[in-house]
């Protein structure tokens, strides 16, 4: 199943990636060695220079070889706009999803960002640095896509299924790890899917540093003002993305565009539901043609 998962990305896995996402607890090395080492004997799963797929192809592997070195040459850029967006008021910590999180890049990945903000100001947060991506970095998404926001009063993400565990598990802290951890302990349900799966490490967290300015504009928006300025900037945008969206029923609105006082969400592509659709199919095709059930039962 978890090379089910990732081959609809085309995206082959190690050993040790492979033990961090089977729902199986305690596996020890030796036991996930045999049943690789059984499973491909049957030519059921292939191993190719490190890796294991569903492919008998070697070219997934190469291009996630080529992917991981485009991610690590993107290391040093993604801190740097990491300790920009620190730098806004009331971002809390900051975090990176995405491909990258899965140390791979290419010419069409953007660095996406998952971003804690304090209570009650996640939309003046948001507001400033989507002005700042639009003015400045003239709308590029490339290495600003910030497109996840939570409050540090409701951290927890509802829409608990195997692609937003995955999401969850991956996210690398590089902003403020305790709050990282507080993230990770409030959404602990991702241990019901990979209950192996380690927390990321501190290593590409950026120093933390706390800009007179910010200190100066959070001081500013503290008060009641900041709190109707908040609310301001979430009704203007609410409204104009159900005029945008006007398509979405309301509960596809709320999955892909989830925008309430502690939460705003951009997904409008429905990226979720199209991995989830094709991870299905991807399932029932291999048990027919394998006469075998991946049930997790």
């Amino acid at each position: 199943r978890a090379l089910l998962y990732f081959d609809i990305f085309n995206h082959p896995l190690s050993k040790k990636e492979i033990c961090h996402l089977i729902p199986i607890h305690s596996i020890s090395e030796s036991e996930l060695t045999d049943v690789l080492t059984d499973l491909t004997a049957q030519n059921l799963i292939y191993f190719h220079n490190g890796f294991y797929s569903l492919s008998s192809s070697v070219e997934s592997v190469k291009r996630r070889l080529i992917g991981e070195q485009c991610a690590n040459t993107m290391i040093k850029r993604m801190q740097k706009f990491s300790s920009l967006i620190s730098s806004f008021p009331f971002v809390k910590a900051v975090t990176i999803s995405g491909s990258l999180s899965k140390n791979y890049m290419d010419e069409n990945s953007d660095i996406d960002y998952f971003i804690i903000t304090e209570r009650n100001r996640l939309w003046l947060a948001r507001t400033l640095l989507i002005l700042y991506k639009k003015v400045l970095l003239f709308n590029s998404k490339k290495n600003f896509c910030v497109n996840y926001f939570v409050s540090e009063d409701q951290m927890s993400i509802p829409d608990r299924n195997i692609f937003t565990a995955t999401e969850v598990s991956y996210l690398i802290p590089v902003y403020n790890y305790s709050e990282y951890l507080n993230f990770m302990k409030v959404n602990d349900w991702n241990k019901g899917f990979f209950p192996n799966f380690p927390l990321r490490s501190e290593s590409l967290v950026v120093k933390e540093t706390y800009p007179k300015v910010k200190s100066v504009l959070e001081k500013i928006f503290s008060n009641s003002f900041g709190e109707k300025l908040d609310t301001y900037f979430f009704r203007l945008t609410l409204k104009r993305w159900k005029k945008k969206f006007k398509t979405f029923d309301e509960s596809t609105f709320d999955l892909r565009m989830r925008s309430k006082k502690n939460v705003s969400k951009h997904h409008p592509n429905g990226f979720q539901e199209k991995v989830l659709g094709q991870l299905q199919m991807k399932i029932t095709e291999f048990e027919s043609k394998h006469d075998i059930s991946l049930s997790n039962e």
